[in-house]
């Protein structure tokens, strides 16, 4: 997830700015109601629960936690509905020594749970948490260039970086740093946020009040929430149709057609919010080549898989991992076809025979089992064998992701380009899901983290592209759409570009009407 992406006097430049289609229902519900109403119980479906899942932030690893976590802790800023970064616990922030020291100024009278007070000690201790030696938080790389982040006021926080990054600030908006306070044991579920922890049964449901003492008067409207593990696309469904769920995320692209018939219920639709992806262990065979990443990659049918297994919810890609709304996408890489030709010739020329095994299972991505066997179907005429094998969805992360030669997986949308490749690409992730360690890679992008010149700064994301789109050991074939579906009594879900569930903080923005 990581996905996945200069501010202070450009804060429009969001690398993820992008527009949702204007048939679809975004940004408009916010006007539904002139104004929102408190009270009710609001029953939540979300994907990728796990018995396994933990309130630690360090720990959480997909939606089902960064939706629940959100409810319940707050980040020191978060991105709006317009796609701009807005201030949250932290009010405002500047950057000096050419982009190398940071200074946030931290909100005053926020509450925690337990009615202790929000200071800059507390801001401190949370972002450290994920800086240990044997830290394994998928942000620990985020702040690998901090020397120091220091309390130097009551309600001010100093970053200092041992080199330069000009959108270092956006990276706070990544879920995984909500704060706490100090010395507290994050799996207490004890924060900031919009709801209060009532019960926490890992891997199928946990149920959260409404803080009283909210600091932020205009969300927090329903009484309670109850977000269900829903892991299987079709329950979430018929919960949503049933009522028995009001809000579910990941609506399979094929049943649109069905909940648009349903005047009760209503979609989100956020363009462009996902890669889904085919990551092969670049160490071992046949991705240990250059052959054997571009047959495969010239293998793939990818319209056929947007048409047949996403209904068109989606846009092609190019084994790029940087979203089309990001600014610096780069728009003249030739789009790689489907050639079974060229596909033969580099398998031959690699020099492995196969079979190769495909694992693949719905949590990896949404339809990733019928995507996997048209991608088998498409590969057999370049004469490739590719065995799928479906595995089930509750062991693919612990058992398969990582483990496996070729895999199924999905990205989120990242605040910034650095954000996601930093996440999933660079050699010190743990995240690095291809184990994709190239050196030279690793030097581009921390040149363009710290590049202050604009154009220069667009050339070396660039030249990250190129070499992903002709390198990488990830077939990336599309672009997806994320798909929320919800009751009509469900107001104020705005859609927040390239993000879920509102950004995750649907609990905290919606209400319910009747």
């Amino acid at each position: 997830m990581i996905d996945r992406r200069s501010f202070i006097k450009s804060a429009g430049a969001l690398s993820i700015a992008a527009a949702t289609s204007s048939s679809w229902l975004g940004k408009a519900f916010a006007a539904e109601a002139a104004k929102p109403k408190k009270g009710g119980h609001l029953v939540v479906g979300v994907d990728n629960a796990s018995s396994t899942d933990r309130l630690d932030p360090a720990f959480w690893f997909e939606t089902y936690m960064y939706f629940v976590g959100s409810q319940m802790f707050n980040n020191l800023v978060e991105i709006d509905e317009n796609a701009k970064l807005a201030p949250s616990l932290a009010e405002s922030w500047a950057s000096t020594d050419g982009s190398k020291t940071w200074v946030l100024k931290i909100r005053q009278g926020v509450q925690f749970h337990d009615g202790r007070s929000l200071g800059a000690k507390d801001v401190v201790y949370s972002l450290n948490h994920h800086r240990g030696e044997k830290s394994t938080s998928p942000v620990k790389g985020y702040l690998a260039t901090a020397s120091s982040i220091e309390a130097t006021g009551e309600h001010e926080v100093t970053i200092k970086l041992t080199a330069p990054d000009v959108e270092f600030i956006w990276l706070l908006s990544a879920v995984h740093f909500a704060i706490t306070a100090e010395n507290e044991n994050f799996d207490k579920g004890i924060g900031t946020g919009a709801f209060i922890l009532e019960k926490f049964q890992p891997g199928v449901t946990t149920l959260t009040k409404r803080n009283p003492n909210y600091w932020n008067s205009e969300r927090g409207h329903v009484d309670s929430v109850e977000t269900l593990a829903m892991n299987d696309s079709t329950a979430r469904v018929a919960a949503l149709v049933s009522g028995s769920a009001q809000l579910i995320n990941r609506v399979n692209p094929r049943i649109v057609s069905r909940i648009e018939r349903m005047p009760n219920l209503k979609l989100v639709r956020a363009k462009d919010s996902m890669i889904y992806t085919f990551p092969g262990l670049s160490n071992l065979a046949p991705f240990d080549n250059i052959d054997g990443r571009l047959a495969l990659k010239y293998a793939i049918d990818r319209q056929q898989i947007i048409d047949t297994v996403l209904g068109g919810y989606a846009s092609v890609a190019n084994d790029n991992p940087i979203f089309p709304s990001n600014r610096y996408f780069a728009k003249d890489i030739p789009q790689r076809p489907y050639d079974p030709e060229k596909a033969q010739f580099h398998w031959k020329k690699s020099g492995f025979s196969g079979p190769l095994t495909l694992n693949v299972a719905d949590a990896g991505f949404p339809g990733a089992v019928d995507a996997g066997q048209l991608y088998q179907q498409s590969a057999a005429k370049a004469g490739i064998n590719l065995n799928v094998v479906r595995v089930p969805d509750d062991a693919f992360w612990n058992d398969i992701w990582q483990k496996k030669v070729f895999v199924s997986s999905n990205w989120a949308n990242r605040p910034t380009a650095d954000a996601l490749l930093s996440l999933v690409f660079t050699s010190q992730s743990s995240w690095n899901e291809s184990a994709w360690h190239v050196p030279a890679f690793d030097a581009m992008v921390k040149a363009a983290r710290g590049e202050p010149d604009e154009a220069r700064r667009k050339q070396i994301y660039h030249d990250i592209q190129v070499m992903l789109v002709d390198q990488g050991s990830e077939i990336i074939p599309l672009y997806a759409d994320a798909l929320d579906g919800c009751s009509s009594k469900i107001k104020g879900f705005t859609s927040v570009p390239g993000m879920p569930l509102s950004g995750n903080r649907a609990a905290e923005k919606v209400w319910i009407e009747g």
